[in-house]
Parts: C-alpha cells; structure tokens; sequence
C-alpha cells in the first residue's frame, strides 16, 4: 500500500468573535460553514460592484465596449469556482437554520450574479445522485468515449437544448412534482432575467448574464465529464467504478476538496473538510476496488488531457494504490475504461460493499 500525504484542506477557516461569527453560531445548521457565509457576502458585495462599473463603462466610458466586457467576464471566471462549489456542499448538507427565507434565496442570488443553472440541484440531487451516472441520468456519459472532444461536444450539446425539457419530465416520471415545477420555472425565470438584461443594453446583457449562463453550464459539463471519464464494468456500480478521485490540488483549496467525487459520492452529505481522511481511512478499500486517484490533477484538466490524448500525463499522475505498476500498464487501463458502455448491469451505490 502507497504511503500517502494528503495538502488538501482538513479543517474550516476560523474566525475572531465578532458580530457576524456569533449570528452564524445561531444561525447555522453546521459552525464550520461559516466560511459559506463570509463568501457569500464578499461575492455579492464584488458582483453589485463589478457588475455597475460594467454597466457604467459600456454605456458611458470612452472605450471599447469590448474591452469592460472582457475585464467583467475574466474577473466572473476566476470567481465562480467555489461559489458553485459551495452551493453544492450547502444542498447536499442542511445551511442556514434561521431565518429560513435566508437559506431558500441564497442559490437564487447565486444563480443571478453567477449564471448557475437555476434548476442545478434538481438536477443533481433528484437525477444525478439517483442514477449515479448510468443510464438513465441525462449527464450520463458512458454512451461516449470519453477521450473523444467532439463526443463531448454532443454530450454537451444534447445537454444544454434538450435537460430543460428531459429533466422535469424525469422528475415527473419518478413523482418528484415539486422538483420539476422548479425546474421548470427555474430556467424560464434565468433566461427571463437574461432577455430583459439584453433589452436594456445587449452589451451589459450578454457580458453579465448571457455569456456566464453558457459558460458555466459547459464548465459543469467538462468537469462531470472528467469526473465519471473512467468506467469499470468489470465491477459493481458501487460508487468507485465509474468515478474518480483528485488529491494535492490547487482546485481542492479553492473548491473546498471537490476532487474527493468518489468519497462524495459513497457519502454525499460528508463534510467537505472530512473528505481526506475518509480518503485515507479507505485507501485499502480503495486499492481493493481498482479506485481510480490523480494526484496534482483536477477534473476540468483530466478532461483536457484526455482530448489531447495525453495518456503519458495521466500515466505520471496516477496515483498506485495498490503497489507499482508501469506507465504503459496503466495507460492500457485508462484507455479500456474511456470506451462507450453498451451495456452494465445498473446497479446502485452500495458503500457497505465498497467499503
């Protein structure tokens, strides 16, 4: 068994006793997120600016239009990582206990100032965490090989025109009505939003709300695709076959350790500082089930190397589990389980079997 030493973070930023810390005490379900509620604050705070000197420059500044627009969306770029991220550790865990309101409106000021789909966590915790990347989860990807960039680009694609009907029709399918009437309304209220934008000044329109609505959406999409990139039918779909895990990354610092999706996805109401020493805990369960680990790695850079058929990168990355093994060994495995999947017998996590 590999020694290894974990960076990623273990613990939650803690703060003085001031105003704001002792309302979070009361407040909060959980007192380590607390660092939820100061990102959130800083964000907001950030995006009013931003997005009013952005208004200001493209209707009055003497410059380019071009030029705002583009300091406006490298600045939303750098920005969202972990606010998508902290939206999913806050629906996944219970966030803010009082006011309730509060916590209900926080993903929609999100979605406003970031361009997060609205209907995000009806996708995720009522399609994708049922299905686990099989079958029937519309952001499955065992239909494609996944070193494939034009693949990808159906995927995303087929994604982006056609969840916004698929999905509240799976919902409705499985009885989830309340998810699927806020799907629905979700999206139709997001793209509202951007169409009155644009009516007030398609510069202003597309740069803060148009262009980050694309992009985030295809962002999500190229990190799903990293994440469920390797599937092994060899196994049971128990969790560590069709998913993979990233350690020692800037991405987890900054994304509060997303890169632990098998943990995640064995566990996903964990803790998100609690996501490397379970890691640890379950190295040997791990190595046992042919886990799939990079080290220094992130989902979105998993993705781009696969297109560019970087196996060598891959190979160097890979962490063995379960003792040592060549680069062209473990390029041989990587490129079996990139094949589109015909068939695999769809069964559902079972973390006692992994574990």
């Amino acid at each position: 068994m590999q020694s290894l030493t974990l960076t990623d973070p273990t613990a939650a930023p803690t703060y003085g006793d001031g105003p704001l810390s002792r309302w979070c005490s009361k407040a909060l379900y959980e007192p380590r997120d607390q660092v939820f509620v100061r990102l959130t604050l800083r964000m907001v705070a950030t995006q009013i600016v931003a997005m009013s000197a952005l208004y200001a420059a493209v209707r009055f500044a003497p410059v380019p239009a071009w030029i705002p627009m583009a300091a406006y969306f490298a600045l939303w770029g750098w920005l969202t990582p972990p606010v998508i991220l902290m939206l999913h550790c806050t629906m996944h865990r219970p966030f803010i206990r009082n006011p309730k309101w509060l916590d209900k409106a926080h993903p929609f000021a999100m979605s406003f100032f970031f361009g997060i789909p609205m209907g995000y966590r009806e996708h995720h915790m009522g399609m994708h965490h049922v299905e686990d990347n099989m079958g029937d989860d519309l952001s499955s990807t065992m239909r494609y090989r996944r070193d494939s960039f034009a693949h990808f680009l159906v995927y995303f694609v087929r994604f982006f025109f056609l969840s916004v009907v698929e999905l509240p029709l799976y919902l409705a399918r499985r009885r989830r009505t309340a998810m699927a009437r806020r799907a629905i309304f979700g999206e139709l209220a997001h793209e509202a939003i951007i169409v009155g934008a644009i009516l007030i000044d398609w510069r202003f329109g597309v740069a803060a709300f148009l262009a980050p609505y694309v992009t985030c959406r295809f962002m999500m999409m190229v990190g799903n695709w990293g994440q469920h990139a390797f599937v092994n039918t060899s196994r049971k779909n128990n969790g560590i076959s069709n998913s993979i895990t990233c350690i020692n990354s800037t991405y987890n610092k900054r994304a509060f350790n997303d890169g632990y999706h098998i943990g995640h996805h064995l566990k996903a109401n964990r803790h998100w500082t609690e996501m490397p020493g379970d890691f640890l805990a379950n190295q040997e369960a791990y190595a046992r089930e042919g886990a799939l680990v990079f080290e220094g790695l992130d989902f979105f850079l998993v993705s781009v190397l696969l297109w560019l058929g970087r196996y060598d990168v891959l190979a160097r990355r890979f962490v063995r589990l379960d003792g040592p093994r060549s680069d062209e060994d473990v390029i041989e495995m990587l490129k079996e389980r990139v094949k589109p999947v015909r068939s695999w017998p769809a069964e559902r996590i079972d973390a006692a079997t992994a574990a």
